[in-house]
């Protein structure tokens, strides 16, 4: 079964941390987890976000900004292994 998230990727691991604990600490599910290769850019990891969370993450990095985006992307992983990513459409 294919698994849709998005990503938020930044240029440190030091924001990558602080904006996962300021996602949690506002109520949305977060994890860190290595950046897909497609991103090819940053420091190597990156926030995982449900995509119905998206909208709020992106009020919540506006609030907070802990700097450093690279920028928020949505991601489908197939089983085969095959990750595709997209810069994600918010507004």
């Amino acid at each position: 079964m294919r698994e849709e998230f998005c990503i938020a990727a930044f240029r440190s691991r030091q924001q990558v941390m602080a904006f996962e604990r300021d996602l949690r600490q506002h109520g949305v599910r977060a994890s860190v987890m290595i950046t897909p290769r497609a991103v090819a850019m940053g420091c190597g990891l990156s926030v995982r976000i449900e995509r119905e969370d998206l909208r709020r993450a992106v009020q919540v990095y506006r609030t907070t900004n802990p700097g450093n985006l690279i920028g928020f992307y949505d991601v489908w992983q197939e089983p085969t292994g095959r990750t595709t990513v997209r810069p994600a459409g918010i507004e």
